[in-house]
Parts: C-alpha cells; structure tokens; sequence
C-alpha cells in the first residue's frame, strides 16, 4: 500500500502572542493551513495582517506560542534551536527583499555560503554554485562582487544561494521590493519557471501583482486566514537573451 505523501507544510490550529509591557498581542490567532509539494502560493495581506509572523514560523524562524506544525511529515514544534538551525539548512531556502548578499565575496563565494555550513566539499560546492549561477543566468558574473551588479541580478544570486542546499521549500520575503517594474517581472519569471521544475515556493507580499504569479493566495488579515483561493498564474513570456547582460544602472532606487 502507498502512503500518502504528506504535505510540505501542515499548519493546525497556530496561535502566536506577544506581550508588550501589560498588553498581551495576538499575532496569529488559531491559523490552520497545508502547502503541498509543487505548490506555489502567495501569503498576502494588509501591514498587521499577520502574514510576515505566519512565514516566520514557516521558516522555523519564529515558535508557534500554541498548535503544532509539521515540515514535510516531521513535528517541528519542539525541536531544539540547533534541530531547528540545521531543519532550515537542510529543508528551507530563504530569499529576501534586502539581498543579504555577503559585500566583499564573489557571487560564487556567495551562493557556496550554505553549503560551506552543510559541510560539502570545496570541488563539489563550486560545481554546484555554478550550475546554480548559469541557470539564473549568471554564470558570466561568477567572479563579480555584489557591488559589481545590479538590484536583479542580486536577487537572482540570492535565489541561487537560496536553492544551493536542494531545499524542500523556497520561501520569498517581499522578493522585488527593492526592484522597479522590469526588473520585478524578471525575477518573478524565475520563480515561475523554477515552480514550473517542480519547487514548491511560498511568496510573501502585499503587491497584486506579484501575487498574481501563484497559483494559490492565501489572504490573511487579524490574524487568521481571511480567504484561501485558487487562481490562473500570471506566466511572463520567456525573457530576452538580453537580461543576463543588464547593467547596474537598472537597480532600482531603495
């Protein structure tokens, strides 16, 4: 008999408060959710709303005050905090709005940066970087340093370190929020076609737009999960063999 494949993330009954002096805030009030394999989905909503806590928690960054949570089949609630580093090393892939790119580093020395952590040999990390280089298109700058490109060609690097230890699940923080218009389509035509591949990834953002990309929005408000809905995905057309070669005037202003 086949069993079931469990879903990447099981959320049941997630409740999370803060206590600011006297005052007790309910961040997330009882949130009930299942992201399966292949997923894409957008978490959206108004400031407040509660979404950056729910990927918080997602991303094992933050603990669920009440309720439980498993990744991938696994209870992660009560891990350890060095269970839970080496769950996010292991399982998990971050991309974030502010790059977090290391300055004085090439994007190679970038993208090897988790799998250095992981402990995976020199040879074998720089095979792996640079593969990951040249599928967002890069592998031309592998020399460069972060202050050598531009706001999208940081973000495609912070994608490929984001995808260098194999994750599980790909969670994106406001991706193209530092990025203009062109740029924000070329990014998220990444994430579409890496999605496409079969990565399940989990947008969080506030702009319509963006959201468009997923084919399932989850809109939270107050808290709790206002709407869960299906969508047809916005799918960018291939983009010109011109993108790779974008200079870094085309960053966009923070």
């Amino acid at each position: 008999m086949v069993r079931p494949v469990p879903p990447v993330v099981d959320l049941l009954g997630v409740r999370k408060t803060y206590a600011q002096g006297d005052v007790v805030f309910e961040a997330l009030s009882g949130v009930s959710l299942q992201i399966h394999q292949g997923e894409m989905v957008a978490l959206m909503g108004p400031s407040g709303s509660g979404k950056t806590t729910l990927m918080q928690i997602i991303g094992l960054l933050d603990r669920p005050s009440s309720g439980t949570y498993h990744l991938a089949g696994r209870d992660v609630t009560t891990l350890t905090e060095n269970e839970r580093a080496e769950a996010r090393n292991r399982e998990l892939g971050f991309v974030f709005q502010a790059f977090h790119l290391l300055p004085r580093q090439t994007l190679l020395e970038n993208v090897e940066v988790p799998m250095t952590y992981a402990g995976v040999p020199p040879r074998e990390r720089r095979e792996r970087a640079l593969e990951l280089l040249a599928e967002v298109g890069l592998a031309d700058k592998a020399g460069n340093r972060p202050t050598q490109i531009s706001g999208g060609q940081k973000q495609r690097v912070a994608i490929a370190r984001a995808l260098a230890g194999r994750p599980r699940l790909l969670l994106a923080d406001e991706p193209t929020g530092n990025l203009d218009t062109r740029t924000s389509e070329e990014v998220m035509g990444l994430f579409a076609r890496l999605h496409a591949q079969g990565t399940t990834v989990i947008l969080v953002t506030h702009e319509a737009d963006i959201g468009a990309y997923a084919e399932r929005v989850v809109r939270v408000r107050d808290g709790l999960i206002e709407r869960d809905e299906r969508q047809r995905p916005h799918r960018p057309p291939p983009p010109p063999a011109a993108a790779a070669a974008e200079t870094p005037s085309s960053e966009a202003a923070p």
